[in-house]
C-alpha cells in the first residue's frame, strides 16, 4: 500500500530532477497547511498568493513560497506560536526539517520562518530513486519561506477550501477577487531591484483568462497602506487601466519571461510578451467595473 506522500507524488509526472524538486516542495507546502490548520492558524489568517492560486486553482506554474494574512491587524502575534507545529507535522510524515523563524533586518509587519533541509535526502525518501541522482548535488539544501502579514490592509473576503489527502483538513484563503488584487498590486507596485518579476505578470495574465474581477475596495487599500494611493477619490477602473498601461511601459518583458521560465512547464506561452501584448489583452480581458 501507498504511503500518503507517494499518494501526493502521483499528482505529478515527474521526468526530471527539476519535477522532482517542486513535487518534492509541493508536498512540504501541502504538508504545512496540514499542520497549520490542526494547529487552529486558519482561525485567524488565511493563504493567499501565488502558491494558493496554484493549490486551490489551479494556476500552472510552480510557486516557491507560502503567504498568509492575518484577518485583522495583531502586534502581539507570534509565529513561532505555529513553527513547531509545522515541525511535528512534517516529521509524522517522514521529513526532517528545519523549521525556524527568519529575524527581521527592518522594520517590518510581516513575519516569516524558513523550512530547510537537504535536498537529496529526502526526494530519497518520497520517490523510488537511486543515488546518486543525476541534477541533484548530494549537498543541495530546499528551502522553502513562509511569511504573515500581521498588519493586513482590510476588505479582503475568504473562502474555506477543503483538501483531502494526505488526510482531510481545511483552509481559509482570500477569494479569487481578493487574490487578484493583491497581484494587481504587486503588478503596479512591487520594487524590482534589478530584475523584474515576471511571475507576477504571468498570474496576471491567469486572472484575466479566467475573468476574474478584481476587489477593489481591497486593492485601494493595498496601495493606500503601500503609499501608491495618495488621492483622496476612489480607486475607479479607468485610473486602474491608466495605472497598468503606464506600467507596462516600464517593463522589460524579455526580463520578466526570463524570470519566470524556470517556473512553467511551456515556454511558448511567453512568446507574445510586450508591451502591445499586454495593453492589448488587458483592454480585451480585464473585468474592471468597480460596483
Amino acid at each position: 500500500m501507498a504511503s500518503p506522500v507517494q499518494d501526493l507524488l502521483k499528482r505529478h509526472d515527474c521526468k526530471t530532477a527539476d519535477d522532482y524538486r517542486s513535487a518534492l516542495k509541493e508536498i512540504i507546502q501541502e504538508i504545512t497547511l496540514l499542520g497549520l490548520s490542526r494547529a487552529g492558524f486558519f482561525r485567524e489568517g488565511a493563504f493567499y498568493g501565488g502558491t494558493a492560486l496554484r493549490i486551490f486553482h489551479g494556476l500552472d506554474r510552480f510557486s516557491e513560497d507560502l503567504d498568509f494574512s492575518l484577518e485583522a491587524p495583531q502586534a502581539d502575534f507570534d509565529i513561532e506560536a505555529y513553527t513547531s507545529s509545522v515541525r511535528d507535522e512534517l516529521a509524522a510524515y517522514g521529513f526532517e526539517l528545519q523549521v525556524e523563524r527568519k529575524e527581521k533586518t527592518e522594520d517590518s509587519a510581516v513575519q516569516s520562518a524558513f523550512i530547510k533541509g537537504n535536498t537529496l535526502v529526502h526526494l530519497l525518501k518520497i520517490a523510488s530513486l537511486t543515488p546518486p541522482v543525476s541534477g541533484v548535488p548530494p549537498n543541495e539544501q530546499l528551502k522553502i519561506t513562509f511569511e504573515v502579514d500581521t498588519d493586513p490592509p482590510y476588505g479582503a473576503s475568504y473562502d474555506v477550501k477543503y483538501q483531502l489527502s494526505p488526510i482531510p483538513y481545511s483552509v481559509r484563503l482570500y477569494d479569487l477577487p481578493s487574490l487578484f488584487a493583491g497581484k494587481l498590486h504587486a503588478v503596479l507596485c512591487r520594487s524590482w531591484k534589478n530584475r523584474v518579476k515576471g511571475r507576477d505578470f504571468y498570474d496576471y495574465l491567469w486572472y484575466l483568462s479566467h475573468r476574474v474581477s478584481p476587489n477593489f475596495g481591497h486593492l485601494e487599500a493595498r496601495m493606500r497602506q503601500t503609499g501608491h494611493l495618495k488621492t483622496p477619490e476612489a480607486l475607479d477602473s479607468p485610473q486602474l487601466l491608466e495605472l497598468l498601461e503606464q506600467r507596462f511601459g516600464q517593463v522589460d518583458f524579455k526580463q520578466a519571461a526570463e524570470d519566470v521560465r524556470p517556473f512553467i512547464r511551456d515556454p511558448r506561452s511567453l512568446d507574445l510578451w510586450n508591451r502591445e501584448f499586454f495593453s492589448s489583452v488587458t483592454k480585451d480581458w480585464l473585468k474592471a467595473d468597480r460596483p
